[in-house]
Parts: structure tokens; C-alpha cells; sequence
């Protein structure tokens, strides 16, 4: 099957007409820019990392497919990685893994926001709770497209980012275009339709209420 990685708000024509330009020139049923298409296997993406907390050698790993944008994945974020956090991640007793799914420009923009700056992964989590957390705010359909980054630049610098680290960030059309690739090779290859959706030890599975997901994992232990 060959997939296309498709421009979003954010990639390559940033350069040319910078990010607030977005809205005023992108036909709005397709977010994604279908005149900028092309393989995403050609995207280099070997500067991409996971992200992950917890002990990398713990006998469970479970990888989340979240995409910035749902209310679902904010409501997990709220209440049961709270728990999951405290019960198992702090306690060294699983590997997690946050892996984003761009369903829109804006969710691609909130990653971008997330991954910006040296050492990016010392706060990536610290960032995307404060996403989940101000996600009805920044995310509202009613703003326009310069509110919107401005807001997730807001939440960027009270994580210590400057702003040459975000102009930085918001104008690497290469980078978007491998996190864009990214997101399209790892989610056809564990199978993702749905988010949030988690890969525990290797195995798919759908949103569930915390008890479950806590007796799942002593299971495993």
C-alpha cells in the first residue's frame, strides 16, 4: 500500500508564507494540503524519538496512540494516567510509551509544541499534560489558526521554551513532514483506528476504565 504524507498547517510552505498565512490559503475540507503530497516512505524519520517514561527494562511496555486534539485521550490524560502514573510508571514497573496521532493540523501543531527544543524529552510530558489540561481552550474550532499557535506557544514558554526555540520549531517543514511520516508508518503498523488506543506487551486494545486496565497489567507482572 503506498501512503502519502499530505502538508499540514505547519510543514514545508511555512518557509515561504509563514505559519498565520495557513487558514487564508488552505481549502478547509482538506486540513492536510492534498497539492503537497508524497511517499511517506521517502521521509527520512530516523531524528524522530519515542517518548517514554519509566523503567525500559520492566516487563510491560505500553504504548498510547493519543492524539492531541481528542477529548478522549484528554479525559485519559486527567484521571487515569494520573493513576497508572503513580501505581506503576514512578514504581518502575512498566515502560510507557506516547506515540502521536495527527488527525489534523492543530494535533500536529500541539507536537510540534511538545518535541521543540534541546533536550525535548526532559519536559515532552510536563508539555502535553498542560495540552490535555488547556485542551477546550487552545483546541476550540472557533479560533483562528494564529490564536491557536499562539496559545500552544504560550504553553511552550511556560515550559521554559523561548521564542527563537519556537520560530525554530514552527518553521522546520522537514521536521513536521518526518513527525507527519512517523505517525502514518507506526499507526498502520500496529493497526490504530481509534484513539486513545494502547499496545500492551505487543497486544491492541481500546480505552478502558483504570480498574481494568490496572488488573491487566498485575496480570502481566
Amino acid at each position: 500500500m503506498t501512503r502519502k504524507l499530505t502538508a499540514l498547517g505547519a510543514l514545508a510552505f511555512v518557509a515561504l508564507f509563514g505559519v498565520f498565512l495557513i487558514g487564508q490559503t488552505q481549502d478547509q475540507s482538506d486540513p492536510f494540503g492534498a497539492a503537497f503530497a508524497q511517499d511517506a516512505d521517502d521521509i527520512d524519520t530516523s531524528g524522530i524519538k519515542d517518548m517514554s517514561i519509566g523503567n525500559p527494562d520492566a516487563k510491560v511496555t505500553i504504548i498510547e496512540y493519543a492524539s492531541f486534539t481528542c477529548p478522549h485521550c484528554a479525559a485519559f490524560h486527567a484521571d487515569s494516567f494520573k493513576k497508572l502514573k503513580a501505581d506503576f510508571i514512578d514504581t518502575g514497573k512498566i515502560h510507557f510509551i506516547n506515540r502521536e496521532i495527527y488527525f489534523d493540523r492543530y494535533g500536529l501543531w500541539a507536537g510540534i509544541t511538545a518535541r521543540c527544543g534541546e533536550n525535548a524529552e526532559n519536559r515532552y510530558f510536563g508539555i502535553i499534560d498542560v495540552i490535555y489540561e488547556q485542551q477546550r481552550d487552545w483546541a476550540d474550532s472557533s479560533n483562528a489558526p494564529e490564536v491557536i499557535v499562539e496559545k500552544l506557544r504560550t504553553i511552550g514558554k511556560t515550559a521554559g521554551l523561548t521564542d527563537s526555540d519556537l520560530d525554530a520549531c514552527f518553521q522546520d517543514g522537514d521536521r513536521a513532514q518526518a513527525l507527519y511520516a512517523t505517525y502514518l508508518k507506526n499507526s498502520e503498523a500496529d493497526g490504530v483506528r481509534a484513539t486513545p488506543s494502547f499496545v500492551i506487551n505487543g497486544k491492541m486494545h481500546s480505552n478502558m476504565p483504570y480498574d481494568e486496565l490496572k488488573e491487566l497489567i498485575e496480570s502481566m507482572l
